[in-house]
């Protein structure tokens, strides 16, 4: 309400009409001042206290993750970051508010935001915890495997026409150097399985390494505008079923989310004319779990948004990592040598991928370091309000319709990690080298990355299988290292998203 007050009383004065600007200076400074002291007893920036626009410089600034973290590390596991909105980096609370019994609700703010069409949610943007929980039980057996029988094999195709591309045309040698980008080779691998596999057909970037559906430049535009929306708080306007008819993306539209949703179209009603009697991939599972076109089209289409960023990023991530830390990067090499030697052909099985215990702890540690995403993922106090009483036994009583968002400072905090918690160290999640009931402890907080109970990622167990296999593959293959270490990538966090590309690589064979 708060901008539509300040607009109507620009309108007023505009127009002299004194007494109506008056009176609406007058309502703004009354709701103001209850926005004030509703979460006085929370420390964080004076003009969040007041303004949801405290919000528009750091999330258009394409760096809110880093300033969130620099809040947290200021003021503690409970910041005020806005008028009714706290950031936490407790994940004692964190969990305790996503809990499979949790009466807290994704907050509209945020996710109304994600909707691709005015009205109609998918499992990621539904608010209603009903409705959601009745999605994510359609859509479970398409994610677990158990209806989707085709899937390693789809991954490991893809995984497969990497390293052809690879081998094929980036090879550098002691003579001549091929520099990759590394960040745009996996987000051509990320959409072609994620496309494969939750829409039927795959997008074929890798073949043609080419952005053949202009995904990449169009999300990346998609992106700008949805957190424009959040950060200028106009959610609900745009949601707004005739504004956004007029002003939101088209299927007709050249670029943005719009020309993504027109071919995501095209693909899932070419798809739905096939019968999907005896398939067992992802579209079939939710065509027989209940899901009509429309929720097909748009679980779809929100798969391709969900499924790739994220993936490619932490792809990225833990490559960076080893590449930068090239004893760590042997050591890994060494224990895949043991499990799957480089004299065999095919993709390593994600059975024994997941198996490799110093890998694993590679891919912990560097998703503990840069989480794929970050922040902004809201939820709601229900009405009453809420009690909680953290570890250290201080009773916090939250407001019903209270925002309260995660941050990823808990990740890096040295009281969960110790006083190293900044350093990249993979060995902290080896048994041997930590207590088991403290490494228990870190697993479970490390595991929030993927959200907790009822909103836990419904995709993560395909996000492993495609990194595992990648990551083991690159490093079992090649001896890959940055053109430019001092620049390593460019990248940009929309509200918790992450957009990285620049990633520039030199690929060598192995040991020469």
């Amino acid at each position: 309400m708060t901008t539509l007050t300040v607009f109507a009383i620009l309108i007023c004065a505009a127009q002299q009409r004194w007494h109506w600007m008056a009176a609406l200076v007058a309502a703004l400074v009354g709701e103001l001042t209850y926005r004030y002291f509703k979460l006085n007893q929370f420390n964080g920036p004076f003009l969040a206290a007041i303004t949801e626009w405290w919000h528009t410089p750091i999330l258009m600034g394409l760096q809110a993750d880093k300033h969130y973290v620099k809040l947290s590390k200021q003021y503690g596991d409970l910041v005020r970051i806005g008028p009714s909105h706290l950031l936490t980096s407790s994940p004692d609370f964190w969990i305790h508010a996503n809990n499979t019994k949790t009466a807290y609700a994704r907050s509209p703010w945020f996710y109304r935001a994600m909707r691709f069409n005015p009205g109609e949610d998918t499992v990621f943007s539904q608010c209603d915890i009903a409705k959601h929980d009745a999605r994510r039980k359609q859509m479970a057996p398409g994610f677990s495997g158990k209806e989707n029988l085709g899937l390693e094999v789809d991954i490991d195709g893809h995984v497969q026409e990497l390293l052809q591309l690879i081998q094929s045309k980036y090879m550098s040698t002691a003579e001549i150097s091929k520099p990759m980008d590394l960040a745009m080779k996996v987000q051509y691998l990320a959409l072609d399985i994620i496309s494969d596999i939750g829409l039927g057909q795959s997008f074929g970037d890798l073949k043609a390494e080419a952005d053949n559906h202009d995904y990449i430049a169009s999300g990346a535009i998609g992106l700008r505008i949805t957190f424009m929306k959040i950060a200028l708080g106009l959610t609900s306007f745009f949601d707004n079923y005739y504004v956004a008819s007029l002003l939101g993306p088209s299927e007709k539209d050249k670029t943005g989310f719009g020309k993504v949703k027109g071919v995501a179209r095209r693909i899932i009603d070419d798809r739905l004319e096939k019968p999907t009697d005896g398939k067992s991939d992802m579209v079939a599972s939710f065509v027989r779990n209940g899901l009509t076109a429309s929720d097909l089209f748009n679980e779809s289409f929100n798969q391709i948004l969900a499924g790739t960023d994220t993936t490619s990023c932490s792809i990225r991530v833990i490559m960076l990592y080893l590449m930068t830390n090239p004893s760590i990067y042997a050591k890994v090499r060494a224990e895949i040598d043991t499990a799957w030697p480089a004299s065999e052909p095919g993709i390593i099985p994600d059975s024994i991928a997941r198996n490799l215990i110093y890998l694993q702890a590679v891919v912990r540690e560097a998703m503990r370091m840069h989480p794929p995403v970050s922040d902004l993922f809201t939820r709601e106090v229900p009405n009453g309000g809420d009690t909680f009483t953290f570890p250290s036994g201080k009773e916090v009583y939250f407001p019903g319709g209270t925002r309260i968002s995660y941050s990823i400072a808990m990740h890096t905090d040295p009281e969960h990690y110790g006083a190293d918690a900044h350093v990249f160290r993979p060995e902290r999640w080896l048994t041997q080298n930590t207590p088991r009931e403290k490494l228990a402890r870190m697993q479970k907080i490390n595991d929030l990355i993927f959200g907790y109970g009822k909103f836990h990622c419904l995709g993560q167990r395909i996000a492993f299988i495609e990194i595992n296999k990648t990551i083991v593959e690159l490093v079992r293959r090649f001896d890959i290292s940055l053109v430019d270490p001092l620049q390593p990538w460019k990248s940009a966090c929309y509200g918790g998203i992450y957009v990285q590309g620049d990633m520039w690589v030199q690929v060598r064979e192995r040991g020469s």
